[in-house]
């Protein structure tokens, strides 16, 4: 299952969509397989099963569903997304967890790989990021260095974006002075009414207007 389409915004187009590496999944395996073969051999020591080989069978149950289980199901339910705005990572199957980052705020990003991570194309993420966002470390990330490069290049076209949105705004407010300041006031409503300019900037421009009457 992909991450959901319906969480991103209008404007907002999905870039990577990655699951954790099959690595994460070689602890969990490796505790699967020794339970298994503790369980058979012990069942096959006792003849008839004592309460004691019940018992263990019990622990061994509840020992898998702890460690392999949930493992499984984290791993299954885990995303790590990029956008053209966002970095998120979500996770959970009945309680969600989830967390975003917009890359306007992301200031360095680094990753790590172990020689064994290298060879499976493996490695964790250490994204950087200003205010309350703080430092955050994303482990089994597929291709980490990759996904670092796309990071950066996503990055630098939302700032150059952003920039561009900022200069079309400010032309878009900009007053004319061959315009009476009534017509110029009465452009500016139509342009707050499309949702063009807020209604902030609509009452800064429109006293700086009724100044000049």
């Amino acid at each position: 299952m992909g991450f959901p389409r319906r969480l991103l915004a209008d404007h907002e187009d999905l870039v990577l969509d990655l699951r954790p590496h099959w690595i994460a999944l070689v602890g969990p395996a490796v505790v699967l397989v020794l339970v298994i073969v503790a369980e058979i051999l012990l069942f096959s020591y006792f003849e008839p099963p004592s309460v004691v080989a019940w018992l263990v069978l019990l622990a061994g149950a509840v020992v898998l569903i702890a460690f392999p289980v949930r493992s499984f199901l984290a791993w299954i339910t885990s995303h790590f997304v990029v956008t053209s705005d966002r970095v998120i990572h979500r996770s959970g199957w009945l309680a969600k967890r989830s967390m975003e980052m917009p890359l306007e705020r992301i200031n360095d990003v680094r990753f790590e790989q172990s020689v064994v991570e290298r060879m499976v194309g493996a490695g964790s993420l250490r994204i950087e990021s200003a205010g309350e966002y703080g430092q955050n470390h994303f482990r089994d990330i597929r291709k980490p260095e990759d996904v670092q490069k796309l990071i950066y290049e996503l990055s630098e076209a939302n700032e150059n974006r952003m920039r561009a949105q900022g200069q079309a705004r400010t032309e878009t407010i900009e007053t004319s002075d061959d315009a009476s300041p009534l017509e110029e006031i009465e452009r500016l409503g139509r342009l707050k009414e499309r949702g063009l300019i807020s209604e902030e900037e609509f009452e800064t421009q429109k006293h700086r207007l009724l100044g000049r009457l």
